[in-house]
């Protein structure tokens, strides 16, 4: 089902110019990087990030089609750019505190819209990596509607939490609120892109075992420990607290590995 495209010119860079994930990167890096004092350096970022993919996809796959979300990137960050440059002092404060959460709710926005004119965003990156005969096929497009779906509920999530922190909290560099729950909410949707299409082809595919639950948590449990030390290094909750998801962080990995090691070699442990 799959197409070689790693064997294609450009090797490994062009399979990642296939991945919608590298698509969603300037509004990713946009909604980490801006905040007060940030806002020329985020847009700056993500507007060089987002024409440059869009420059690399037509000179590494001359053939590849325009993306939805090419298009979005680099016209929603020039104009953010030009709006920045001219705006009043008064503005040019909102922007700074309000403008991840403008940002991810525009994607959500692109998400459930393109799913809404029933051409969901990732199906323009799917069909590069799958035969032209599945592009059509129910299964297909029900994969990149339920992908598409789960982008759509982490960028909300995301401006949820990015604005209880402006709104409610009154701190846009809340550590909780402006980077730990964006960031898990992005890697859960990055894993989940990744999980989710092994499920798939393992229910019509034989050879094909369907991945376990355990590897979608994977990144997630992976977290624990370093937001633990985060929350230890910069006083963002209490010790124990931090103490806590480290411990289990720890524990969790550990019974991870260990449940995958004996799925791998279930002979090894049989006594």
């Amino acid at each position: 089902m799959h197409a070689a495209a790693g064997t294609a010119p450009g090797g490994r860079l062009v399979g990642l110019l296939e991945s919608p994930a590298i698509g969603m990167s300037p509004w990713i890096i946009f909604s980490v990087l801006v905040g007060p004092g940030r806002f020329e350096v985020a847009v700056g970022i993500a507007l060089a990030v987002a024409v440059a993919l869009v420059i690399a996809g037509r000179l590494l796959r001359p053939g590849s089609s325009i993306k939805i979300l090419e298009v979005s990137d680099v016209v929603f960050f020039a104009a953010l750019a030009v709006i920045g440059a001219i705006a009043s002092p008064g503005t040019h404060r909102w922007l700074e505190t309000y403008a991840g959460e403008v940002s991810n709710i525009a994607l959500a926005v692109i998400a459930f819209g393109s799913m809404a004119v029933r051409v969901p965003f990732t199906v323009q990156y799917a069909r590069e990596r799958v035969d032209r005969e599945h592009w059509d096929s129910p299964q297909f497009l029900r994969t990149n509607y339920v992908i598409t779906g789960v982008w759509g509920l982490a960028f909300l999530v995301a401006a949820v939490a990015g604005g209880f922190g402006d709104l409610v909290l009154h701190n846009p560099d809340n550590l909780w609120t402006a980077w730990i729950i964006q960031i898990a909410a992005i890697v859960a949707a990055l894993r989940f892109t990744e999980w989710y299409p092994q499920v798939v082809r393992s229910r019509t595919n034989t050879v094909h075992h369907s991945p376990p639950v355990r590897a979608l948590l994977i990144p997630l449990v992976g977290l624990l420990i370093p937001i633990g030390i985060v929350v230890l290094i910069f006083d963002a909750g209490a010790s124990w607290f931090g103490v806590v998801l480290i411990l289990v962080g720890v524990v969790l990995a550990r019974a991870i590995r260990k449940d995958a090691e004996v799925t791998r070699h279930p002979g090894r442990h049989v006594k």
